[in-house]
């Protein structure tokens, strides 16, 4: 990780990184594309708040007037929500762009996990993932989230993969680009708002210490790329 001239780190969010202390990142798309205002920002600060609670330190990622940014004050999470679908929903092509032309942008899985990674946050906690949609094999549509986690090394915890896409070819993808998928407490992927989805994951891990040694000894042997923790 190296400071990034387009980066702005939060100084509570700094001061833990200084500190060794855990810090969890947050996406900003559910803010601003997610739901209505203002249960948005409730949502938002709410599960802020349920990460300090445990200990931890939230970072919700977005891009605001061209600036990258790591941990977001209550008004920057407000503005989000006032604002809502006006704001671009960014993925990693739209980055430069935004930046360049000094735009807001809500943060995505993909961008989430860029920017995390630029600020030296490792974990990042989110809803459903995207993936490979159903009719690939023609349309080519495949989330941007599957490419990401097969190159940027963060652990994405998760409720799984959208349960309208095609979860068998999201499972293939992900193993061909070296993905672990692991089901934290459960054998089987969850599909976003549902337990259930009739597919197993590749290892079940009960316990944070051994997400933690898992994800450390997979940057440790330098394999890069993330892990996908569903939950």
């Amino acid at each position: 990780m190296t400071l990034n001239k387009y980066l702005d780190i939060a100084p509570e969010v700094q001061k833990a990184l200084d500190e060794g202390r855990p810090v969890v990142a947050l996406e900003s798309t559910i803010i601003s594309h997610g739901m209505p205002y203002p249960q948005n920002v409730e949502t938002a600060l709410n599960v802020e708040k349920i990460i300090r609670e445990n200990g931890a330190v939230p970072a919700t990622i977005a891009v605001i007037g061209g600036r990258l940014k790591a941990g977001l004050s209550e008004s920057e999470i407000d503005y989000l929500g006032k604002t809502g679908a006006a704001v671009t929903k960014a993925s990693r092509r739209d980055l430069p762009i935004l930046v360049a032309e000094g735009r807001d942008g809500a943060t995505t899985v993909t961008t989430t996990m860029i920017i995390a990674h630029m600020a030296g946050i490792q974990v990042f906690a989110t809803g459903g993932i995207g993936g490979v949609h159903r009719g690939a094999q023609q349309t080519f549509d495949i989330s941007a989230d599957l490419e990401e986690l097969a190159h940027t090394p963060v652990m994405v915890v998760c409720a799984g993969a959208k349960s309208i896409l095609d979860l068998g070819l999201t499972l293939e993808y992900l193993e061909t680009h070296g993905v672990p998928v692991i089901g934290y407490g459960t054998e089987e992927l969850p599909a976003f708002y549902t337990r259930k989805s009739g597919f197993k994951v590749d290892y079940r891990i009960d316990t944070p210490a051994e997400l933690a040694k898992a994800f450390y000894v997979k940057q440790d042997m330098g394999l890069g790329g993330g892990m996908l923790v569903t939950n």
